[in-house]
């Protein structure tokens, strides 16, 4: 990337890009309110737990730690379930090799296969962009966990890491668009590294305006 084009996306970056999150988050919650408010029902009627997902800490921008707004799309203590319950060792060993998605998860609820495979469940999101923990594009939100695992797999990736974190992490972004759970950490991290050196108001909108298309279909998703 030139030298022009990476002063340019810093400073959009640094300035344009906050004042467009807060405009954008704040119109989508309104947007979809009524979407939220029938998602937060089924899940309530569907399974016993929350409405939201009681997940752990995200790894944000600077490698700050934030914890994600999420529609539960799992049984309750899903991913405590999985980490500690004997039972699901073998899966989680799954998990790990996976670039941790899975296929085929029992631990996910009927609503909550629906609301995955349209990123619905993503949708409580916004509420992170207005805080300024996220964006709405940007890198995905990796676990501490999911970084340090990856990394012993695919070593050649720390410097895409680095970049990776050097913004904040996106609602939607690159990947998501363009593979979502398709590819393997390794790829994925490389996409997200890439959204960074080329970051632009276009660029995002370009990302923004593929986004409804990946939802509608459910291309990629687990």
């Amino acid at each position: 990337m030139k030298q022009g084009n990476l002063l340019t996306g810093a400073i959009y970056n640094t300035y344009t890009k906050r004042i467009v999150d807060i405009l954008c988050a704040s119109i989508l919650l309104v947007f979809f309110a009524p979407i939220m408010i029938t998602v937060a029902l089924a899940i309530k009627l569907d399974s016993k737990g929350p409405i939201f997902a009681d997940t752990p800490s995200r790894v944000g921008n600077g490698g700050q730690r934030f914890k994600m707004f999420k529609f539960r799309s799992m049984v309750e203590n899903a991913h405590r379930m999985l980490r500690e319950d004997p039972q699901f060792k073998q899966l989680y060993e799954e998990y790990k090799r996976s670039s941790y998605k899975l296929q085929h998860d029992p631990r996910i609820t009927r609503v909550g296969k629906f609301i995955r495979k349209h990123s619905l469940d993503e949708i409580p999101q916004l509420m992170n962009v207005l805080k300024g923990e996220m964006s709405i594009v940007g890198p995905r939100a990796y676990y501490p966990d999911e970084i340090q695992e990856q990394l012993r797999k695919y070593p050649q990736a720390k410097q895409f890491v680095r970049e990776a974190l050097m913004v904040r992490p996106g609602i939607t972004g690159y990947w998501q668009v363009y593979g979502r759970s398709e590819v393997h950490f390794g790829q994925r991290i490389k996409m997200d590294a890439l959204y960074v050196q080329n970051v632009s108001l276009w660029y995002d909108i370009r990302i923004m305006l593929l986004t409804p298309k990946a939802m509608i279909t459910g291309k990629g998703a687990v």
